[in-house]
């Protein structure tokens, strides 16, 4: 996620954009530029580090005043470290261009430009676009280069471009990434949402998909990509304050998160799965099929929610590559001297990449000759740039100090990897390789579907806000998603929370037990538990509790359906179970048993959501927490 945003009108329009990007520092922070036309020729000013660093070196703003169309650009990197060659705007003759997104076929398209004569200054995907559309104006006018240009693209983006003969002119283009344009008087501005402009103008109209705008001083033209016939849209005036405009109108950072979570997933999916959709592309994990062919143990390192997807991956890598995993907390990990040898692949899970703790183990294990894999969000972060390898989860800045839309990411991630080592090893055939592939494709649209019915977990949050204590209850990959909903809700609502294995319930937890505590249950009626968690909820209620699920409401599969190591397809079942001993129940869509749990953690950050703003907390910054523990 990065924030772009283009000005063109009367006013100082260096002023104007820099103002813009300092509401979208949101959305990316790691370096910051802009570009404008002045006196036929494009000029770009770019720095690493904060808007105010960028702002330090255009130094008087009143300088510039005469440049009638400015570009600016904050952000969060995919593609090449945070640096000054990497930042953006970027440019190619008079050109320049700033995006939000990912092309997926930048390496073919970099070679064929390459070719071509274009020299490339920088690591990023995004450099691409301007050659591109350089070169398609070699022989086309401005727009139409555009056109054929954007048509050759892959992934998805957001883009502005300004080009040196035409002054006074933007033209911006959307794909699967936010673009709107604000329409003032005399004046037009493109941004990846509104709160860059909301200060000037609430007259905004929002770009769909394969829509390109032409803004001018004077006005704006909006056509689909593959068309100059007009789309006929008009502005729409947004009832919205500034702050709010930052949220894209949610009352809270942690909602809007949440809500994110499809194009999240659908981002780390991209450009990851390998031609035919039957295994992943390695170049992306960086790791060789040889290298995971010879692994005979993965070691998992990671704090607080990160080690709770790491506990799910234990499952994940198990069950699908039949390969040995441990799973430790990272403030655990160096002090009792681990054994540390051989063909192992050591994981270590950070959502900054700066975690002091999980930074240590994967200092220890890179030291002892482990070779170490770093998932993390953060492009350039320490963990980054001292792992022997790195997967970037792709999730753009989160906000909220509760970590929702990057545990579903790590989730994803590591059921990719699951997927490669079972390739790799021979631990599963081409044709299930591509069916979980195909299923793991799918999610997003799945997670939608949970969201699109969020009152049924706010219901189930009125009813339960005013507890004081919750028992969170799973089995096999679900128990570390009861834990991870535990976690969510003492973060959130400062509510005492516990995450068991269901399976414990008798062995002490039961004492607990009575009609002020809820206890919820995670069911997969894939799985071999079904009686059993039927049982444990039979012994919750007949103690007076009050029993809550988060179910696929699939009827369990008869003992020859059961599925078998490695996910196996098993037959579905219509309908539901004829009864639940529960009051509260969110049923979630049907998936595999691996990705069911990615599903079952949704409603659990909503339900944890909804508690905490009933019960008046602060939910984007918790009292006592920080985003990222630096510290040991």
């Amino acid at each position: 996620m990065c924030g772009i945003i283009g000005y063109t009108g009367p006013k100082n329009a260096v002023a104007v954009v820099i103002d813009g990007l300092k509401r979208l520092e949101y959305r990316g922070y790691d370096s910051a530029g802009v570009a404008f036309t002045d006196r036929g020729r494009i000029k770009t000013v770019r720095s690493v580090g904060k808007i105010s660093r960028l702002e330090n070196l255009l130094g008087d703003k009143q300088r510039y005043g005469k440049t009638g169309v400015v570009i600016g650009h904050t952000r969060w990197a995919t593609h090449g470290g945070p640096s000054k060659k990497n930042a953006h705007p970027h440019k190619s003759g008079g050109i320049a261009v700033v995006h939000n997104g990912i092309i997926e076929n930048y390496l073919p398209l970099r070679k064929k430009l390459k070719d071509a004569g274009f020299e490339f200054l920088s690591d990023t995907d995004t450099e691409v676009i301007c050659h591109l559309i350089n070169h398609r104006m070699r022989e086309l006018p401005f727009e139409d280069a555009v056109r054929a240009a954007v048509g050759e693209l892959k992934g998805a983006y957001a883009i502005a471009i300004i080009n040196s003969e035409e002054p006074d002119k933007i033209i911006g283009v959307r794909r699967d990434s936010p673009l709107v344009l604000g329409v003032g008087e005399g004046e037009s501005f493109l941004s990846s949402d509104a709160s860059a402009f909301l200060a000037h103008t609430k007259k905004a109209i929002f770009l769909e998909d394969g829509e390109m705008a032409v803004v001018t001083r004077g006005g704006y033209r909006i056509t689909r990509t593959g068309s100059s016939e007009p789309a006929g849209k008009v502005p729409q005036v947004l009832p919205w304050s500034e702050s709010m405009a930052e949220k894209n109108g949610y009352k809270h950072f942690m909602l809007k998160e949440i809500d994110e979570q499809p194009s999240a997933l659908a981002d780390i999916i991209r450009g990851r799965i390998a031609p035919g959709g039957d295994g992943i592309n390695l170049q992306e994990f960086g790791l060789s099929e040889k290298e995971l062919k010879k692994t005979e143990k993965v070691i998992i390192v990671a704090c607080g929610t990160s080690w709770h997807a790491g506990l799910a991956g234990r499952y994940m890598i198990e069950q699908m590559a039949r390969v040995p995993v441990e799973v430790d907390i990272a403030s655990e990990f160096k002090y009792r001297r681990p054994i540390l040898k051989g063909n192992e692949l050591f994981i270590s899970i950070s959502q900054s990449g700066e975690t002091a703790d999980t930074l240590a183990a994967q200092r220890l294990a890179k030291k002892a000759g482990i070779k170490t894999l770093a998932i993390t969000n953060v492009v350039g972060s320490t963990a980054h740039r001292e792992a022997d390898a790195v997967f970037f989860i792709r999730s753009g800045p989160e906000i909220g100090v509760a970590s929702t839309k990057t545990f579903t990411a790590q989730l994803s991630a590591l059921y990719m990897l699951s997927v490669a080592l079972a390739r790799a090893r021979g631990a599963t055939t081409r044709r299930d390789s591509k069916r979980l592939l195909q299923e793991l494709i799918e999610l997003p649209g799945k997670i939608e579907d949970i969201l699109s019915r969020k009152d049924e977990v706010e219901r189930i949050a009125r009813k339960n806000f005013k507890k004081e204590h919750f028992l969170f209850l799973g089995r096999g990959i679900s128990y570390p998603i009861a834990l991870e909903g535990a976690l969510k809700l003492k973060e959130i609502s400062y509510i005492h929370a516990e995450g068991y294995p269901a399976g414990e319930m008798k062995h002490g937890p039961i004492a607990l037990i009575d009609e002020e505590m809820p206890a919820l249950f995670l069911l997969s009626s894939k799985s071999q538990f079904v009686d059993k968690i039927l049982s444990n909820m039979e012994e919750v209620r007949s103690r007076n509790a009050r029993v809550l699920l988060v179910t696929d409401g699939q009827k369990p599969a008869s003992d020859d359906e059961k599925p078998v190591a490695g996910g196996q397809k098993t037959a579905r079942h219509n309908g539901e179970f004829e009864a639940f001993p529960a009051e509260g129940i969110f049923t979630v869509p049907d998936a595999n048993e691996f990705l069911l749990a990615v599903l079952m953690a949704v409603p659990l950050q909503l339900l944890a959501y909804y508690i905490g703003v009933q019960r008046g907390c602060d939910v984007d910054q918790p009292r006592n927490l920080a985003k990222s523990v630096t510290v040991e």
